[in-house]
């Protein structure tokens, strides 16, 4: 590699890991928070046979917990 590319690259590696690091999603939220979207659309899956109003009901809490789920 051209040594003055690799310096840029470094340089842009640098500035991108000490940028902001509240930016940087919290991995252990983001899982913690998947396992409940799947809890939650297991259980939905579930009662559709049984009532298919709590089952959609279920399925579009799970969704709206998958969106915050990305938002961590």
């Amino acid at each position: 590699m051209d040594k003055n590319l690799e310096k840029e690259v470094n340089k842009l590696v640098t500035r991108m890991a000490t940028k902001n690091n509240k930016q940087l999603p919290d991995a252990g939220w983001h899982q913690k928070i998947s396992f409940v979207k799947s809890g939650v659309r297991i259980l939905g899956y579930i009662f559709i046979p049984f009532n298919i109003s709590v089952a959609v009901t279920l399925l579009i809490v799970s969704e709206t917990v998958g969106i915050i789920e990305e938002l961590v």
